[in-house]
């Protein structure tokens, strides 16, 4: 067994705070990866926290995670020592079902393994994520990550990053297209950059004008104030494609009303609240709302490769892991610019 220090809730209520434990040796298909960095994701709070109701405790979050190879089984092919490498937010699945034969395994009809406060295939050997010195993957659950790439801002594409890619690439956005982008946070973000280094003309919406030198920075070449009637008015049919990136209560419709004939609202975001819909918003124009989770591995490839052949890379805040509790803080008030990445080299040994 080896030895690992982390920073794991104890409680709904606790903050996070220094934890051993042990992960699994390194069998013979398996990958042994150091931490490097680790991206603080919203649903990290959300499930430290119980608010989705089936936390387990004590809980090491993190899905966002890339490090270097330090060791690999006797049967593995992909990776070597020195290899860097990048976990997401998954590390295994039945491999068996219809959704796992097409390479989706996030859509896994029988068990996926999530990062953390999950279980391995046997159901109950406990999953710890990444704010962690280690972590033990088998290598067809692991990510090749290209010495192109500078790591800490790598990081959140393994969640933050293929969340909103997979959407934009299964709906063929490309150049000649008008894409919406609903919030410019962690998600958001990336959702500007994927959809403009596809050729799309990037529209981003905001409660505020407060980020629209960013969303110009990022790729978009409009940047909406939705509390800005006229500028709604005058989008209304325009848009082929609407991502909506945001987790808070808020109205879908406007967003329904700027797609033009057969257009898509995809949804990204999780409101606490269901959405109200206006069924003519869908009806009139023949338009279609669908949903998106993550993406599986040979997708969430493809992504990485993407990001390095277009140097895509998160915008990012490094923090030490004495620091999380503040940026958890910091991230329920939005006030990060655009996603905390927790330096591993700052755990120490307890």
């Amino acid at each position: 067994m080896l030895k690992t220090y982390g920073y794991a809730a104890k409680t709904a209520k606790s903050d996070l705070a220094p934890y051993t434990f042990y992960r699994r040796d390194v069998g013979a298909r398996d990958v042994l990866i150091k931490i490097r960095y680790s991206g603080i994701c919203h649903s990290d709070i959300h499930q430290a926290r119980n608010e989705w109701k089936s936390s387990n405790y004590p809980m090491v979050p993190g899905h966002e995670i890339v490090g270097e190879v330090v060791r690999v089984g006797a049967q593995v092919k992909r990776f070597k020592a020195g290899d860097f490498a990048g976990v997401g937010c998954f590390v295994d699945s039945c491999r068996k079902c219809a959704s796992c034969k097409k390479d989706e395994q996030q859509y896994c009809e029988r068990h996926t393994s999530f990062t953390y406060n999950g279980t391995e295939q046997d159901r109950k050997t406990r999953t710890q994520g990444g704010y962690s010195n280690q972590i033990v993957v088998n290598e067809n659950y692991v990510l090749k990550v290209s010495k192109k790439l500078p790591l800490a801002q790598t990081a959140p594409l393994l969640c933050a990053g293929i969340t909103t890619y997979s959407p934009l690439k299964k709906l063929n956005v490309r150049k000649g297209q008008r894409v919406g982008i609903v919030g410019l946070g962690g998600l958001g973000h990336m959702a500007v950059k994927f959809a403009a280094a596809m050729g799309a003309d990037v529209t981003v919406f905001s409660t505020s004008s407060k980020k629209a030198m960013d969303a110009r920075r990022f790729g978009a070449k409009n940047f909406i104030v939705t509390r800005n009637s006229k500028s709604m008015k005058a989008l209304e049919n325009q848009l082929d494609l609407v991502l909506d990136a945001v987790s808070a209560p808020h109205d879908i419709n406007l967003y329904l009303n700027c797609l033009r004939q057969d257009g898509t609202l995809v949804l990204v975001g999780v409101p606490d609240q269901p959405h109200s819909l206006e069924p003519f918003a869908l009806i009139k124009k023949h338009r279609k709302i669908e949903g998106s989770l993550i993406g599986g591995i040979r997708q969430t490839q493809e992504m990485l490769d993407f990001c390095a052949r277009k140097k895509i890379t998160s915008d990012v805040e490094i923090i030490q892991a004495k620091e999380i509790n503040k940026a958890y803080q910091r991230t329920l008030k939005g006030d990060v610019r655009y996603r905390f990445v927790i330096d591993i080299a700052t755990l120490g040994a307890f």
